[in-house]
Formats: C-alpha cells, sequence, structure tokens
C-alpha cells in the first residue's frame, strides 16, 4: 500500500514538472514570435509531449503556407521533434552524415555540419538555436523551413540457416535508396501526402528514455554511413 501510494505521487510530480517546462517552453516560444508553432501543441493531445524533448519550429509565414487540413498537429509535431533535450552545443557534436531519430518512430534527420551557424537536418537549417533553455526536459530551436524527414525501410531478409555466433554479430549498415541487408533510408512523401496519423488503439507520446539511448542510436546509423 505504501509503495503504491510512493509511486503514485513520484508519478504526478514528474507529470507536475513536465507540465511546468511545457509552460515554460510555450512562454519562451511566443516571446520569440512562434505563435503557430504553439498553436500547433495546444491542438494535440495532452498526453502527447512527456518531457525529453527538442522541437525544430518553422516560423509564423512558412507555417502559413503549410497545408494543416491534411496533416494532423500530432504528425507534424512528431516529425518536427526529437526524443531527447539537446542544446545547440549537444547537435554540434553530430558529424555530417549522422542519422538522429524524430519522435516518429521510423523517421531520421540526416546531419549536414558546417559549424553551429551552418547546421542543417535534412537541409533545413537551424537558424535560431536554443529559444527554449528555462526548462530542464524541453529545448526548442527556429529552423527555417517545414522538415521532411527520411524514412527507415527494413527489407525482407531471409532467414538464417542456422544461428550465428553472437561474437560475430556486426550493426546493419543502412544505405540511402537501397542495396544491401540493412535499413533503406528514403525520403518521406510531402506532409501534404500518405496519411501516416498514429494507430486509434494507442497515440504515440513524445518522450524518451534518455539522452543515452538516443547517442547509441545515432552511433548504429553514423558509423555506416
Amino acid at each position: 500500500m505504501i509503495l503504491s501510494l510512493v509511486s503514485t505521487a513520484l508519478i504526478l510530480t514528474s507529470a507536475m514538472a513536465t507540465n511546468q517546462d511545457l509552460i515554460t517552453a510555450v512562454d519562451e516560444m511566443q516571446k520569440a514570435n512562434y505563435f503557430t508553432f504553439v498553436m500547433l501543441i495546444n491542438m494535440a493531445p495532452p498526453n502527447l509531449i512527456q518531457g525529453n524533448i527538442t522541437f525544430l519550429m518553422p516560423n509564423d509565414q512558412t507555417l502559413s503556407k503549410t497545408p494543416f487540413a491534411e496533416i494532423s498537429a500530432v504528425n507534424f509535431l512528431l516529425f518536427h521533434s526529437i526524443p531527447s533535450p539537446l542544446l545547440i552545443d549537444h547537435l554540434d557534436h553530430f558529424p555530417t552524415g549522422s542519422m538522429i531519430p524524430t519522435s516518429r518512430p521510423g523517421f531520421v534527420l540526416k546531419v549536414t555540419n558546417h559549424g553551429r551557424d551552418q547546421f542543417f537536418l535534412n537541409n533545413v537549417r537551424v537558424v535560431s538555436p536554443n529559444i527554449c533553455t528555462k526548462g530542464y526536459s524541453i529545448r526548442c530551436h527556429g529552423i527555417d523551413s517545414v522538415i521532411h524527414p527520411l524514412r527507415i525501410l527494413q527489407p525482407n531478409i531471409p532467414p538464417e540457416a542456422s544461428c550465428p555466433n553472437s561474437t560475430n554479430l556486426a550493426a546493419p549498415s543502412p544505405q540511402v535508396g537501397g542495396g544491401g541487408g540493412g535499413p533503406i533510408l528514403v525520403t518521406a512523401p510531402p506532409l501534404s501526402g500518405e496519411d501516416i496519423s498514429p494507430p486509434k488503439s494507442s497515440s504515440p507520446k513524445i518522450c524518451s528514455s534518455g539522452l543515452v539511448n538516443l547517442i547509441m542510436v545515432i552511433m548504429i546509423y553514423s558509423l555506416h554511413m
């Protein structure tokens, strides 16, 4: 009984901290004139954003040209976020060719890094870094266009005749456009195209188990690019 009460209290405390971080981040976004992006956050389900996240925000002028009638606010936010709170100093450590996961499973952002003033994700430049810095678990940066992330396709691989020795296992090598046995990276369709709405049975949540897991995933992709 006591353990249950303690667990419930910890969950409530964590939820309150995340909610306060989101309130703080939204205030920072509004002060930087990213009002349309704030509107999208307000349109999303309350349980979507659970902290440990970096938002990538096009400005109001860019978003005014985006056909939101054909894409949900949820999908847009998932495509325009990274499931870990990263300042520009953290992003600057990723070399050109690195693959950073988005909050939408199966979609990644390819890094082109020529320094913090010329840092690109899928050819979209980070123009206003470190807008959200006051909270603990939410970061945000302004970008100069809408992002179309790369989709990872897992090809059908015939089963092995026998189990390989675990010491000989190596990470698969991702390839752009096909070939080989690793993940295939292709550009996602425009936001107004294919319906990739979250499954009705369980909505995806923007959350993360931590920066370490994110960096491990990035390293696996980057080492073989």
